[in-house]
């Protein structure tokens, strides 16, 4: 039995304990007092220890033994999986529990536990397949009872997931409080399902993937923790909110075993110097997301390797259109043609990325239709703003995140050139965790969100301005918009759904509640020693095809 397996048999927090003892993280004095409070026998625990100032039983064993990589990247409350609104939660969930499908770095949709999918000629029908031979970490057959609990779960109001955003008009009643039809699961076999939608759909595949669609196991009642069930290559064997989640490769996993014996996922806080601190010292083996002003230090890290992706990862002011100033549409338009993109841009992201144009469809999408640029025009901002019975202007404050920096960067950028138009705005940073609390309240009537990639405009327009959806912050509703987008979404010909999508583009341009300033390259750092990493443009990790050189 290997000293892993002991200590894992006295306590699951053990080899955690260790790991972080043998690293330097944690003394020996208070090694020793938590691993006997956890079970350990005392003269385990001073074999393993060492003596004071001498080589400790876990050090020789590590190199032998475990193959581990340390992750900086936030830690954040993982209960309800369906409820995620951030990629870092997925990526904890992600290593234990799968999806149906997989976009991978390179925008393509492939199946996963969905071994194949067949779309009827009118893709109101969508037939899934099954992988066979497949189980959960308990030993469960995974089986269409379990992909049909999920997606009922999914689609429930109640639960609050932003997945009914994107189902809404295929597979939920006009009211959107229900189901549309009884049949519209159905299931065929016991590894068959078909969803039979109301109105057409392209994207089932892409939106399968949508970071939320996690499948639990039914038994967990919705709610993720230590110990889940999964068809994932790991399990969760230690979770702290804040500090650090450890996923332990498992036995008995439907695909290739993960070469890694665990990742562990460290939260450092809203200092991203700690960061690059622990990657600079080796404490940890990459991060989740690199800022534009920690690019320099890690460009003079030779034990690194820097990675980068184009994506259509952005972020938007967005307004409240059911709070004044924001309420008059001439009042958005304005806001928006204060701003010159390709200027906060530069200031922003070292004009890593693309200028946006205030639609929120990326260039890099393939149904992103080319308008004309929408360019900064202080004088016809200023007309509008006048037209709307404020010559003079206003005052107001916005929201943003501290961390990344790029971010209030960009709010400061923008809040220079909204002045130029007489628009004064106090610009007020918060920590993440504080923003994620107040994103998408309707009492935060401005505010600069960020929103990652995905590999079709339709989704992402679907989750943040269709009328009722979950992610909907600026609480927009218009119902020319959301016929074209249920137009856009059911469209297979390419150059169609183009020409639609230009037409929301447009509405958009001067009807819609966003500043979009950017589209952000992403990019980050990992160890060099690290193989099979790839920067996804959603900055999702996939852990099993990790693996550490000897």
């Amino acid at each position: 039995m290997s000293l892993r397996d002991v200590l894992r048999n006295a306590h699951p927090s053990l080899p955690g304990l260790t790991e972080r003892f043998a690293e330097g993280k944690v003394g020996r004095r208070q090694f020793l007092r938590t691993s006997t409070l956890l079970g350990l026998a005392a003269s385990a625990a001073c074999e393993i220890a060492g003596p004071p100032g001498g080589e400790s039983l876990v050090g020789r064993a590590r190199a032998a033994e475990y193959d581990s990589v340390r992750f900086s990247m936030r830690v954040q409350a993982l209960g309800n999986p369906a409820a995620y609104c951030a990629i870092e939660d997925s990526n904890i969930a992600r290593q234990v529990c799968d999806y149906l499908t997989r976009t991978g770095a390179d925008n393509i949709t492939r199946p996963w536990l969905c071994e194949k999918w067949e779309a009827s000629p009118d893709v109101r029908s969508w037939t899934l397949h099954l992988r066979r031979g497949v189980t959960w970490s308990n030993g469960d057959d995974f089986v269409a009872d379990d992909v049909i609990w999920n997606l009922k779960r999914w689609l429930d109001p109640q639960v609050g997931s932003s997945m009914l955003g994107l189902m809404q008009a295929f597979l939920m009643n006009d009211a959107c409080t229900a189901i549309w039809d009884a049949n519209a699961i159905e299931r065929i076999d016991d590894h068959t399902v078909r969803l039979n939608g109301q109105r057409p759909q392209v994207a089932i595949p892409e939106c399968l993937f949508h970071y939320p669609a996690l499948l639990l196991h039914p038994s967990s009642g919705g709610q993720f923790d230590v110990g889940a069930i999964g068809t994932g290559a790991f399990s969760l064997v230690e979770y702290e909110l804040g500090r650090i989640a450890v996923v332990e490769r498992r036995a008995g996993y439907w695909g290739r075993p993960a070469a890694l014996d665990s990742v562990e996922f460290v939260d450092y806080g809203d200092d991203p110097g700690a960061a690059i601190a622990a990657l600079a010292t080796h404490e940890v083996d990459g991060l989740y997301q690199a800022s534009m002003m920690q690019l320099a230090a890690l460009q003079q890290m030779n034990h690194v390797r820097i990675h980068q992706v184009a994506s259509a990862l952005t972020a938007v002011a967005r307004m409240v259109v059911t709070s004044d100033p924001w309420k008059d549409p001439r009042i958005r338009k304005a806001m928006r043609l204060a701003i010159d993109t390709p200027k906060v841009l530069e200031i922003a992201c070292l004009g890593l990325g693309l200028p946006a144009e205030h639609h929120h469809v990326c260039p890099v999408q393939p149904d992103y239709f080319k308008l004309p640029r929408m360019i900064q025009d202080v004088a016809a901002a200023k007309q509008l703003l006048a037209q709307a019975g404020k010559p003079d202007g206003f005052a107001t404050e916005i929201v943003c995140r501290k961390d990344p920096d790029w971010e209030a960067t960009a709010v400061r950028a923008m809040a220079e050139m909204w002045k130029r138009i007489g628009v004064h705005v106090k610009v007020t940073a918060l920590p993440p965790a504080r923003y994620a609390e107040i994103w998408n309240q309707p009492t935060t009537a401005f505010a600069f969100t960020t929103w990652t990639h995905r590999p079709l405009a339709t989704m992402v327009l679907g989750l943040a301005y269709r009328t009722g959806s979950a992610w909907n912050e600026s609480h927009w509703s218009n119902a020319r918009f959301d016929d074209l987008l249920s137009r856009a979404e059911g469209t297979i010909d390419i150059a169609e759904r183009r020409r639609i999508v230009g037409e929301i583009e447009r509405l958009m341009q001067e009807e819609g509640p966003i500043v979009q300033p950017l589209w952000r390259n992403v990019f980050t750092a990992m160890s060099r020693r690290v193989n099979g990493f790839r920067m996804h443009p959603s900055c999702c990790v996939f852990c099993e095809e990790w693996s550490l050189e000897a």
